[in-house]
Protein backbone atom coordinates (compact mmCIF):
# COMPACT_ATOMS: atom_id res chain seq x y z
CA UNK A 1 0.00 0.00 0.00
CA UNK A 2 1.46 3.51 -0.90
CA UNK A 3 1.65 5.72 2.03
CA UNK A 4 1.44 9.60 1.03
CA UNK A 5 0.57 11.70 4.17
CA UNK A 6 0.73 15.13 2.36
CA UNK A 7 3.17 16.88 4.95
CA UNK A 8 6.22 19.02 4.96
CA UNK A 9 8.87 16.41 4.55
CA UNK A 10 11.13 19.49 5.81
CA UNK A 11 9.52 19.71 9.27
CA UNK A 12 11.88 17.98 12.47
CA UNK A 13 8.69 17.64 14.70
CA UNK A 14 11.72 16.24 16.77
CA UNK A 15 13.73 19.53 16.81
CA UNK A 16 11.74 21.76 19.06
CA UNK A 17 12.74 24.41 21.89
CA UNK A 18 9.87 24.66 24.28
CA UNK A 19 11.24 27.57 26.13
CA UNK A 20 10.96 29.57 22.70
CA UNK A 21 8.73 28.27 20.88
CA UNK A 22 5.96 30.48 20.36
CA UNK A 23 1.86 30.38 18.88
CA UNK A 24 2.11 30.68 14.86
CA UNK A 25 -0.87 32.73 13.60
CA UNK A 26 -2.90 30.69 11.07
CA UNK A 27 -1.47 29.67 7.67
CA UNK A 28 -3.11 29.20 4.41
CA UNK A 29 -5.64 31.68 5.06
CA UNK A 30 -6.97 32.88 1.65
CA UNK A 31 -4.30 30.28 0.13
CA UNK A 32 -4.92 29.02 -3.91
CA UNK A 33 -5.95 25.80 -4.46
CA UNK A 34 -4.68 22.70 -4.46
CA UNK A 35 -4.19 19.14 -3.61
CA UNK A 36 -4.93 18.20 0.06
CA UNK A 37 -4.70 14.96 1.74
CA UNK A 38 -7.26 14.57 4.77
CA UNK A 39 -4.38 14.43 7.03
CA UNK A 40 -3.64 17.74 5.74
CA UNK A 41 -7.06 19.27 5.91
CA UNK A 42 -6.75 17.95 9.55
CA UNK A 43 -3.72 19.10 10.53
CA UNK A 44 -4.70 22.49 9.48
CA UNK A 45 -7.50 22.67 11.41
CA UNK A 46 -6.07 22.10 14.00
CA UNK A 47 -3.53 24.65 13.57
CA UNK A 48 -5.80 27.29 12.74
CA UNK A 49 -8.38 26.47 16.33
CA UNK A 50 -5.12 26.98 18.00
CA UNK A 51 -3.76 29.74 16.58
CA UNK A 52 -7.65 31.47 17.15
CA UNK A 53 -8.56 30.40 20.66
CA UNK A 54 -5.84 30.16 23.58
CA UNK A 55 -7.86 28.13 25.37
CA UNK A 56 -7.60 25.27 22.51
CA UNK A 57 -5.17 22.10 23.79
CA UNK A 58 -3.65 19.39 22.49
CA UNK A 59 -2.41 16.22 23.81
CA UNK A 60 -2.64 12.40 23.58
CA UNK A 61 -0.26 9.87 22.80
CA UNK A 62 2.79 10.91 20.38
CA UNK A 63 0.69 14.03 19.17
CA UNK A 64 3.74 16.48 20.16
CA UNK A 65 7.37 15.26 18.88
CA UNK A 66 6.21 12.79 16.60
CA UNK A 67 3.23 14.68 15.36
CA UNK A 68 0.78 11.72 15.32
CA UNK A 69 0.71 8.05 14.46
CA UNK A 70 -0.76 9.29 11.48
CA UNK A 71 1.34 12.98 11.56
CA UNK A 72 -2.53 14.81 11.89
CA UNK A 73 -0.39 16.43 14.40
CA UNK A 74 2.83 17.12 12.94
CA UNK A 75 4.90 20.33 13.45
CA UNK A 76 1.73 21.64 15.94
CA UNK A 77 3.91 20.88 18.93
CA UNK A 78 6.83 22.76 17.14
CA UNK A 79 4.39 26.06 16.58
CA UNK A 80 2.65 26.40 19.67
CA UNK A 81 4.77 24.77 22.06
CA UNK A 82 4.65 22.31 25.02
CA UNK A 83 1.96 23.92 27.09
CA UNK A 84 -0.42 23.76 24.22
CA UNK A 85 0.52 20.46 22.54
CA UNK A 86 2.17 17.46 24.48
CA UNK A 87 3.01 14.05 24.69
CA UNK A 88 0.30 12.04 27.11
CA UNK A 89 1.42 8.78 29.34
CA UNK A 90 -0.04 5.35 27.43
CA UNK A 91 -3.12 6.18 29.72
CA UNK A 92 -6.33 6.76 27.79
CA UNK A 93 -8.66 6.80 31.06
CA UNK A 94 -6.10 9.55 32.06
CA UNK A 95 -5.94 11.29 28.88
CA UNK A 96 -9.55 11.59 29.27
CA UNK A 97 -10.19 11.82 33.19
CA UNK A 98 -7.58 14.86 32.13
CA UNK A 99 -9.69 16.60 29.26
CA UNK A 100 -12.94 16.52 31.84
CA UNK A 101 -10.69 18.56 34.62
CA UNK A 102 -9.59 21.32 32.11
CA UNK A 103 -13.19 21.47 29.98
CA UNK A 104 -14.59 21.97 33.41
CA UNK A 105 -11.93 24.97 34.46
CA UNK A 106 -12.34 27.45 30.86
CA UNK A 107 -10.22 24.95 28.18
CA UNK A 108 -11.22 23.26 25.21
CA UNK A 109 -9.05 20.43 25.19
CA UNK A 110 -8.54 18.17 21.61
CA UNK A 111 -7.75 14.16 22.78
CA UNK A 112 -6.37 11.55 20.38
CA UNK A 113 -7.12 8.08 21.07
CA UNK A 114 -4.86 7.01 18.38
CA UNK A 115 -6.71 3.62 17.21
CA UNK A 116 -10.36 2.80 17.73
CA UNK A 117 -10.06 0.18 20.17
CA UNK A 118 -7.65 1.89 21.66
CA UNK A 119 -10.38 4.12 23.62
CA UNK A 120 -12.08 1.33 25.16
CA UNK A 121 -10.30 1.49 28.16
CA UNK A 122 -11.57 5.46 28.41
CA UNK A 123 -15.05 4.49 27.86
CA UNK A 124 -16.56 4.65 31.44
CA UNK A 125 -14.71 8.18 31.48
CA UNK A 126 -16.68 9.25 28.14
CA UNK A 127 -19.52 7.40 28.93
CA UNK A 128 -19.99 8.41 32.90
CA UNK A 129 -19.06 11.88 32.61
CA UNK A 130 -17.85 13.67 29.30
CA UNK A 131 -21.78 12.64 27.87
CA UNK A 132 -23.55 13.48 31.25
CA UNK A 133 -21.83 16.41 32.56
CA UNK A 134 -24.01 19.21 31.16
CA UNK A 135 -27.00 17.10 32.10
CA UNK A 136 -25.63 16.37 35.60
CA UNK A 137 -25.29 19.99 36.70
CA UNK A 138 -28.48 21.26 34.97
CA UNK A 139 -26.65 22.74 32.79
CA UNK A 140 -24.34 24.88 34.43
CA UNK A 141 -21.11 22.76 33.16
CA UNK A 142 -20.28 22.17 29.85
CA UNK A 143 -17.36 19.98 28.64
CA UNK A 144 -16.12 21.09 25.03
CA UNK A 145 -14.06 18.17 24.61
CA UNK A 146 -13.40 16.89 21.18
CA UNK A 147 -12.63 13.46 21.14
CA UNK A 148 -10.05 12.26 17.58
CA UNK A 149 -10.73 8.59 17.04
CA UNK A 150 -8.96 7.14 14.01
CA UNK A 151 -10.95 4.43 12.82
CA UNK A 152 -12.52 1.04 10.44
CA UNK A 153 -10.01 -0.62 8.52
CA UNK A 154 -8.47 -1.30 5.22
CA UNK A 155 -5.23 -0.30 6.07
CA UNK A 156 -3.77 -3.95 6.59
CA UNK A 157 -4.08 -3.34 10.16
CA UNK A 158 -4.78 -6.13 12.27
CA UNK A 159 -7.36 -6.30 15.63
CA UNK A 160 -7.12 -3.42 18.36
CA UNK A 161 -6.54 -1.25 14.87
CA UNK A 162 -9.40 -1.18 12.26
CA UNK A 163 -12.87 -1.30 14.60
CA UNK A 164 -15.74 0.66 13.38
CA UNK A 165 -17.06 1.90 17.21
CA UNK A 166 -19.70 4.51 16.27
CA UNK A 167 -22.74 2.69 17.51
CA UNK A 168 -20.82 2.61 21.54
CA UNK A 169 -20.98 6.07 20.55
CA UNK A 170 -23.94 7.20 19.51
CA UNK A 171 -26.49 5.12 21.78
CA UNK A 172 -24.72 7.22 23.97
CA UNK A 173 -27.10 10.59 24.76
CA UNK A 174 -24.84 13.88 25.22
CA UNK A 175 -22.30 13.16 22.51
CA UNK A 176 -21.96 14.36 19.20
CA UNK A 177 -20.89 12.29 16.78
CA UNK A 178 -19.14 12.91 13.81
CA UNK A 179 -17.15 11.74 10.88
CA UNK A 180 -16.01 12.55 7.68
CA UNK A 181 -15.29 11.36 4.48
CA UNK A 182 -13.69 13.88 2.28
CA UNK A 183 -10.85 16.66 3.22
CA UNK A 184 -12.86 19.74 2.78
CA UNK A 185 -15.60 18.36 5.29
CA UNK A 186 -12.16 17.10 7.49
CA UNK A 187 -11.17 20.73 8.21
CA UNK A 188 -14.59 22.36 8.23
CA UNK A 189 -16.22 19.39 10.78
CA UNK A 190 -13.38 19.40 13.08
CA UNK A 191 -13.56 23.26 13.70
CA UNK A 192 -16.92 23.46 14.41
CA UNK A 193 -16.55 20.44 16.37
CA UNK A 194 -13.78 22.28 18.48
CA UNK A 195 -15.93 25.53 18.60
CA UNK A 196 -18.90 23.57 19.71
CA UNK A 197 -19.81 23.89 23.64
CA UNK A 198 -20.93 20.39 23.34
CA UNK A 199 -18.28 17.44 23.50
CA UNK A 200 -17.21 15.87 20.03
CA UNK A 201 -16.76 12.29 18.97
CA UNK A 202 -15.08 13.03 15.74
CA UNK A 203 -14.23 9.73 13.70
CA UNK A 204 -11.50 9.78 11.27
CA UNK A 205 -11.70 7.24 8.68
CA UNK A 206 -8.01 5.93 8.49
CA UNK A 207 -8.23 4.59 5.08
CA UNK A 208 -9.37 8.14 3.93
CA UNK A 209 -6.25 9.93 5.53
CA UNK A 210 -4.34 10.02 1.78
CA UNK A 211 -7.02 10.12 -0.10
CA UNK A 212 -6.55 14.05 -2.08
CA UNK A 213 -9.12 16.73 -2.95
CA UNK A 214 -7.93 20.25 -4.19
CA UNK A 215 -8.94 23.30 -2.24
CA UNK A 216 -8.24 26.38 -0.81
CA UNK A 217 -7.85 26.39 2.84
CA UNK A 218 -9.86 27.45 5.47
CA UNK A 219 -13.01 26.22 3.77
CA UNK A 220 -16.79 26.04 5.33
CA UNK A 221 -18.97 23.10 4.40
CA UNK A 222 -22.39 21.94 5.65
CA UNK A 223 -23.33 22.52 8.79
CA UNK A 224 -21.99 20.00 11.15
CA UNK A 225 -25.66 18.56 11.96
CA UNK A 226 -26.77 18.09 8.30
CA UNK A 227 -26.40 15.21 5.81
CA UNK A 228 -25.41 15.95 2.19
CA UNK A 229 -26.77 14.26 -0.79
CA UNK A 230 -23.49 14.04 -2.93
CA UNK A 231 -24.81 12.26 -6.23
CA UNK A 232 -28.94 13.06 -7.29
CA UNK A 233 -31.03 9.64 -8.36
CA UNK A 234 -34.44 8.28 -8.36
CA UNK A 235 -34.29 4.87 -7.66
CA UNK A 236 -33.21 3.73 -4.59
CA UNK A 237 -30.81 6.08 -1.74
CA UNK A 238 -27.49 4.66 -0.82
CA UNK A 239 -26.43 6.07 2.53
CA UNK A 240 -23.02 6.09 4.09
CA UNK A 241 -20.41 7.69 5.95
CA UNK A 242 -16.58 7.56 6.75
CA UNK A 243 -14.73 5.08 4.56
CA UNK A 244 -17.91 4.01 2.97
CA UNK A 245 -18.92 7.05 1.20
CA UNK A 246 -16.57 6.31 -1.80
CA UNK A 247 -17.92 2.86 -1.90
CA UNK A 248 -21.61 4.09 -2.10
CA UNK A 249 -20.42 6.44 -4.57
CA UNK A 250 -18.83 3.95 -7.10
CA UNK A 251 -21.35 1.46 -6.24
CA UNK A 252 -23.76 4.47 -7.83
CA UNK A 253 -21.43 4.98 -11.21
CA UNK A 254 -21.65 1.06 -11.20
CA UNK A 255 -25.16 0.57 -10.92
CA UNK A 256 -25.62 3.62 -13.65
CA UNK A 257 -24.23 1.21 -16.26
CA UNK A 258 -27.55 -0.98 -15.99
CA UNK A 259 -29.69 1.51 -15.39
CA UNK A 260 -30.49 1.98 -11.98
CA UNK A 261 -30.41 5.85 -11.02
CA UNK A 262 -28.61 5.87 -7.58
CA UNK A 263 -29.03 8.88 -4.93
CA UNK A 264 -25.59 8.98 -2.49
CA UNK A 265 -25.99 10.69 0.73
CA UNK A 266 -22.99 11.50 3.14
CA UNK A 267 -24.35 11.47 7.06
CA UNK A 268 -21.55 13.16 8.30
CA UNK A 269 -23.11 13.27 11.30
CA UNK A 270 -24.45 10.55 13.41
CA UNK A 271 -25.64 11.63 15.84
CA UNK A 272 -27.73 13.58 16.16
CA UNK A 273 -29.48 11.88 12.79
CA UNK A 274 -30.64 14.19 10.04
CA UNK A 275 -34.02 12.80 9.73
CA UNK A 276 -35.40 15.47 7.31
CA UNK A 277 -32.66 15.70 4.32
CA UNK A 278 -32.77 11.56 4.31
CA UNK A 279 -36.02 10.90 4.54
CA UNK A 280 -37.24 13.54 2.11
CA UNK A 281 -34.78 11.27 -0.52
CA UNK A 282 -35.97 7.86 1.25
CA UNK A 283 -39.62 9.04 -0.12
CA UNK A 284 -38.13 10.24 -3.62
CA UNK A 285 -36.71 6.83 -4.09
CA UNK A 286 -38.75 4.88 -1.97
CA UNK A 287 -36.02 2.40 -1.83
CA UNK A 288 -32.71 2.26 0.64
CA UNK A 289 -29.27 0.73 1.66
CA UNK A 290 -26.65 1.80 4.40
CA UNK A 291 -23.40 0.71 4.09
CA UNK A 292 -20.72 0.48 6.53
CA UNK A 293 -17.84 -1.39 7.90
CA UNK A 294 -19.29 -2.02 11.58
CA UNK A 295 -20.75 -5.73 12.13
CA UNK A 296 -24.26 -5.86 11.04
CA UNK A 297 -26.01 -6.85 14.20
CA UNK A 298 -26.42 -3.85 16.23
CA UNK A 299 -24.67 -2.02 14.35
CA UNK A 300 -25.39 1.57 13.41
CA UNK A 301 -27.46 0.72 9.84
CA UNK A 302 -29.83 -0.92 12.29
CA UNK A 303 -30.55 2.48 14.06
CA UNK A 304 -30.99 4.08 10.38
CA UNK A 305 -33.27 1.45 9.24
CA UNK A 306 -35.59 1.34 12.13
CA UNK A 307 -36.10 5.11 12.11
CA UNK A 308 -36.31 4.98 8.18
CA UNK A 309 -38.90 2.65 8.66
CA UNK A 310 -41.05 4.06 10.99
CA UNK A 311 -40.90 7.67 9.97
CA UNK A 312 -41.92 6.51 6.05
CA UNK A 313 -43.06 3.32 6.28
CA UNK A 314 -45.92 4.17 3.33
CA UNK A 315 -43.75 5.66 1.48
CA UNK A 316 -41.51 2.27 0.81
CA UNK A 317 -41.44 0.38 -1.71
CA UNK A 318 -38.96 -2.74 0.09
CA UNK A 319 -37.42 -3.68 3.37
CA UNK A 320 -34.42 -1.34 3.87
CA UNK A 321 -31.10 -3.27 3.79
CA UNK A 322 -27.71 -3.18 5.29
CA UNK A 323 -24.65 -4.08 3.56
CA UNK A 324 -22.10 -4.76 6.50
CA UNK A 325 -19.10 -6.08 7.97
CA UNK A 326 -19.44 -9.69 8.87
CA UNK A 327 -20.61 -10.66 12.51
CA UNK A 328 -16.71 -11.49 13.51
CA UNK A 329 -13.90 -9.89 15.21
CA UNK A 330 -12.12 -7.95 12.61
CA UNK A 331 -10.21 -10.36 10.73
CA UNK A 332 -6.74 -10.40 9.94
CA UNK A 333 -5.10 -8.05 6.73
CA UNK A 334 -4.97 -11.08 4.64
CA UNK A 335 -8.64 -11.85 4.87
CA UNK A 336 -10.21 -8.11 5.57
CA UNK A 337 -10.92 -7.66 1.79
CA UNK A 338 -13.56 -10.44 1.80
CA UNK A 339 -14.74 -8.52 4.80
CA UNK A 340 -15.34 -5.01 4.07
CA UNK A 341 -18.49 -3.96 1.97
CA UNK A 342 -17.52 -3.76 -1.59
CA UNK A 343 -19.32 -2.46 -4.22
CA UNK A 344 -20.19 -6.15 -5.99
CA UNK A 345 -21.79 -6.86 -2.30
CA UNK A 346 -23.76 -3.42 -2.65
CA UNK A 347 -24.98 -4.46 -6.32
CA UNK A 348 -25.72 -8.22 -4.88
CA UNK A 349 -27.83 -6.63 -2.21
CA UNK A 350 -29.95 -4.02 -4.14
CA UNK A 351 -30.58 -7.09 -7.00
CA UNK A 352 -32.16 -8.84 -4.29
CA UNK A 353 -35.11 -6.78 -4.29
CA UNK A 354 -38.23 -7.47 -6.01
CA UNK A 355 -38.42 -4.38 -8.42
CA UNK A 356 -41.47 -5.51 -9.73
CA UNK A 357 -43.16 -4.30 -6.84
Amino acid sequence: MSVETGTDSTTDPTAVNDETATAASASNVGSAPSSVTMTKALNQALRDSLAADDTVLIFGEDVGRLGGVFRVTEGLRAEFGSNRVWDSPLAESGIIGTAIGMAMNGMRPVVEMQFDAYAYPAFEQIVSHVAKMRNRTKGKVSLPITIRIPYAGDIGGVEHHSDSSEAYWTSTPGLTVVTPSNPADAYSLLRESIASDDPVVFMEPKSRYWMKETLSLPVTTAAMDRAQVLREGTDVTLLAYGPTVRTALDSAEAGAEHGLSVEVIDLRTLSPFDDETVSASVRKTSRAAVIHEAAQFGGYGAEVAARLTERNFTHLSAPILRIAGFDVPYPSPKMEEYYLPTVERVLDALESWDWEL
